[in-house]
C-alpha cells in the first residue's frame, strides 16, 4: 500500500515538473509576442486557438459532458487562467522584462496553496508552510540581489499581482476538477466554456489592430497557444489532482529561476550568477514540502461528539442476547 502511494506521489510530481516546463516559457514567449501583437489580442487569441484545439480532442475521445454543478466550476478556472493570467501578463509586459515578470511565478505556489485550503479543502502541515515561505524568500531574495526587481511599484506589478490571484485561483479550481475528469477534459472544457468572451474580443483586437508580425512573434504566439494554453495544463492539472494541490503547487518554486535562464537565452536579458545557488535552496524547499505529511483526517463531528460505549461483559452479552425458542418435544 505504501509503495502504491510513493509511486502515485512520484508520479504526480513528474507530471507537474513537466507543467512547470512548459508554463517556464510562457513569459519570454509573451514578451516577444507582445513586442508586436496587440496584447489583449495574445491573450485571448491564443485562448481562441487552443479551444479549436480543445474541441477536436473532446471530439475524438468522446468525452461525456460535465454534470450540471461542475459548470460554474469551470467558469472560474476560465476566468483564473484562460483569460486572467493570459491577459494581465499580457499588459505587464508591454512595458516590463520576462525576468521582471518571474516575480509572479515566485510568488503563485504561495497563492495557489492558500487556494488550495480555501477551494479544496486541504490542511497542509506547518512543515509545508514554512517550506513553501522559505522557497519563496529564497527566489524573491535572487531576484532582488540580482538586480531583476529595481525602483517601486509600477502599473505593470500591478497588472502582475493580478495575474497571480487569479492563475492561483484557476488552479485550486482546476485541481479540483481534475480529480473526477482528468487534467485534458478539464482544460479542454474550460476553454470552451471561455467562447463567449474569448471569440469577440479577439476579433475586435484583430480589427483595432491587425495582427502584421515577422516569423518570432508568431512562433511566440503559437508556443503559447498550443503548448502555455493547451498542452501544459494536461500535465499541469494531472499533477494537481493526483499529487495534491498546495503540494505539488510548490513545484513551481522553480519555475522563476527556468523562466529567468529562458529570458537570458532567448531575449538576452542579464541575469546574476546566483541562479545556481538559488535554485539549490528551491530544490530543498520543495523537497522538504514533498516530505511533509497531511493531518489525519478528522471524524465527522457527529462522530467526533458521540459518546464511546463500553464493552459490554460476558455476563451483560448473555443476558443481551435474544433466547432461543424452545423445541418442539
Amino acid at each position: 500500500m505504501r509503495e502504491e502511494s510513493s509511486t502515485t506521489r512520484s508520479g504526480a510530481m513528474t507530471l507537474g515538473a513537466l507543467g512547470v516546463l512548459a508554463f517556464s516559457m510562457s513569459l519570454p514567449a509573451t514578451r516577444v509576442a507582445v513586442g508586436h501583437l496587440d496584447p489583449w489580442f495574445v491573450a485571448f487569441g491564443r485562448a481562441v486557438g487552443a479551444a479549436a484545439l480543445a474541441g477536436g480532442y473532446l471530439w475524438l475521445t468522446r468525452a461525456a459532458r460535465p454534470v450540471r454543478g461542475q459548470w460554474w466550476r469551470f467558469v472560474i478556472v476560465a476566468i483564473g487562467v484562460v483569460a486572467g493570467f493570459p491577459l494581465f501578463t499580457s499588459l505587464a509586459l508591454t512595458s516590463a522584462t520576462s525576468a521582471h515578470g518571474a516575480v509572479v511565478v515566485a510568488l503563485l505556489p504561495a497563492v495557489t496553496a492558500v487556494f488550495a485550503v480555501l477551494r479544496a479543502g486541504e490542511r497542509p502541515p506547518v512543515l509545508f508552510w514554512l517550506a513553501s515561505g522559505g522557497g519563496l524568500v529564497a527566489v524573491l531574495t535572487f531576484l532582488v540581489v540580482s538586480g531583476t526587481v529595481r525602483g517601486s511599484a509600477t502599473t505593470a506589478d500591478l497588472y502582475l499581482l493580478a495575474a497571480v490571484v487569479l492563475c492561483g485561483l484557476g488552479y485550486a479550481e482546476g485541481g479540483v476538477l481534475a480529480r473526477d475528469l482528468g487534467g485534458a477534459r478539464t482544460i479542454c472544457w474550460a476553454l470552451l466554456v471561455a467562447l463567449p468572451v474569448t471569440v469577440p474580443v479577439t476579433l475586435v483586437a484583430a480589427v483595432t489592430h491587425p495582427p502584421y508580425a515577422p516569423a518570432p512573434a508568431w512562433g511566440a504566439f503559437g508556443y503559447l497557444t498550443v503548448v502555455s494554453m493547451f498542452l501544459g495544463f494536461f500535465a499541469w492539472y494531472a499533477g494537481l489532482a493526483r499529487g495534491g494541490i498546495a503540494r505539488v503547487g510548490q513545484i513551481q518554486l522553480a519555475q522563476p529561476v527556468l523562466t529567468l535562464l529562458w529570458s537570458a537565452l532567448l531575449l538576452s536579458e542579464t541575469v546574476g550568477a546566483g541562479a545556481l545557488g538559488a535554485a539549490t535552496v528551491v530544490l530543498v524547499c520543495v523537497v522538504l514540502t514533498q516530505r511533509a505529511r497531511n493531518p489525519a483526517t478528522p471524524r465527522p463531528a457527529e462522530e467526533a461528539t458521540r459518546p464511546v460505549q463500553p464493552e459490554p461483559t460476558p455476563r451483560q452479552a448473555k443476558e443481551a442476547a435474544p433466547a432461543r425458542p424452545s423445541s418442539a418435544s
